[in-house]
């Protein structure tokens, strides 16, 4: 019986929703390794969860292959390797390069709509119509920002971190460093998620304002839309960071040094008091943070990300302190709800480099970059996946019991 064939077109620029991703892994564009296909459950609105491989290897220092294979700077840079099958301990500090599940492989060049990126060929049953390449881009899952660790994807003779070129074909490769607290992992887990792009569009500040007088993006600590005039948009959307409450009210959280092993199994599981130091609002709206300890602050505003776009907290800017502001930065279609849900506070990862900081309240700590999806996806952030932050104000990971 013959296979039918399914056309892929894509129209528009912007990230792949979930239902063009599903098709590209029957392509084969994306796919699991021998043994492991893709499961269900690993799509996101606009992304795809990266799992864990087998073996983690131990390494001396971070790296870029640039002329090499990411496999060839191993074995330069090889201390020891061992199986994760069973759960294994990954110390602070260390440097781990973690072999994934997942592999790509992005057509190579691509052909006018009249013509398909496989000049002709059919893959898996699927023919492919696009005005650009399609290229890919990758970040932590919120849940490792939170845990302080410290995650990059590298592919073979790569010279940047996080960015998948056009035309890659091979595995990819997880750079794992825990910063904090030694953890636990297991093949299967999942730090990091990939979205697909055709072209890279990136919404103007022109566009940042339309959309926000039509669609609001950014609500005050009531929950109303804030006003244009009160927008601060330089290249993306900024928000500030919220250090303002009544007595008693917890504004932050310091991670504590030395703590036991977090497994990352363990979901609801640890007492919030064990690892992390709570900071309480106070008479004066600042706080003079520590070099090099780890902080969770929320965001002063409430944002929302409607159905159409998808967005990125962009790392810090050295010209504003140093400082870095988030790890993980990538948000899902749907984040915040509905205008009438009035958004939800963006959860900030904070670590000074260096020299004490001072921080105050309603400063400007991070900025937020739009892209808009090809096609609304088939379904959002939210209560219908069981998203874990939906909704969310100060909020610690999802290992940590909540109350």
């Amino acid at each position: 019986m013959s296979q039918k064939s399914i056309d892929v077109i894509l129209r528009t620029k912007g990230i792949l929703p979930v239902q063009k991703l599903k098709l590209l892994c029957e392509a084969g564009i994306i796919r699991g390794a021998e043994g492991h296909p893709i499961n269900e459950n690993q799509y996101q609105p606009n992304s795809i969860d990266l799992r864990l491989g087998e073996v983690a290897h131990r390494v001396r220092s971070s790296f870029l292959p640039e002329n090499e294979t990411v496999q060839q700077k191993i074995d330069k840079l090889h201390q020891y390797s061992f199986s994760i099958e069973d759960g294994a301990v990954l110390e602070p500090n260390c440097v781990y390069i973690i072999p994934l599940l997942e592999e790509l492989d992005l057509p190579s060049s691509h052909y006018p709509m009249q013509k398909n990126f496989f000049n002709g060929a059919k893959v898996g049953g699927i023919r492919l119509f696009a005005e650009e390449n399609l290229s890919a881009k990758a970040n932590p899952k919120s849940t490792t920002g939170r845990l302080d660790i410290f995650t990059r994807i590298i592919t073979d003779y790569s010279h940047r971190f996080e960015e998948i070129e056009q035309g890659f074909k091979g595995r990819l490769y997880l750079e794992v460093v825990p910063k904090s607290f030694p953890i636990k992992v297991r093949t299967g887990q999942r730090l990091n998620q990939l979205r697909i792009r055709h072209g890279h569009l990136v919404l103007s500040d022109q566009d940042i304002l339309r959309t926000h007088d039509s669609d609001p993006l950014l609500f005050d600590e009531n929950g109303k839309p804030l006003p244009l005039d009160a927008l601060n948009v330089n290249n993306g959307l900024f928000m500030s960071v919220n250090l303002k409450g009544d007595e008693n009210d917890v504004l932050g959280y310091k991670a504590k040094k030395h703590r036991d092993i977090i497994d990352l199994d363990n979901i609801n599981h640890y007492e919030i008091s064990e690892f992390w130091e709570p900071i309480y609002a106070g008479s004066s709206e600042h706080l003079i943070l520590e070099p090099e300890a780890f902080y969770i602050f929320a965001s002063s505003e409430r944002c929302r990300i409607p159905k159409h776009l998808a967005a990125e907290m962009i790392a810090y800017d050295t010209g504003s302190g140093e400082l870095r502001t988030h790890y993980a930065g990538f948000f899902d279609s749907g984040f915040g709800g509905e205008v009438e849900d009035k958004g939800a506070r963006a959860v900030l990862e904070v670590r000074s480099h260096d020299v004490p900081f001072l921080i105050e309240h309603g400063q400007t700590f991070c900025s937020m970059k739009f892209e808009p999806n090809t096609e609304i996806p088939e379904f959002i952030y939210g209560a219908d996946i069981k998203s874990n932050y939906q909704g969310q104000g100060l909020k610690l990971g999802k290992h940590f019991k909540q109350f």
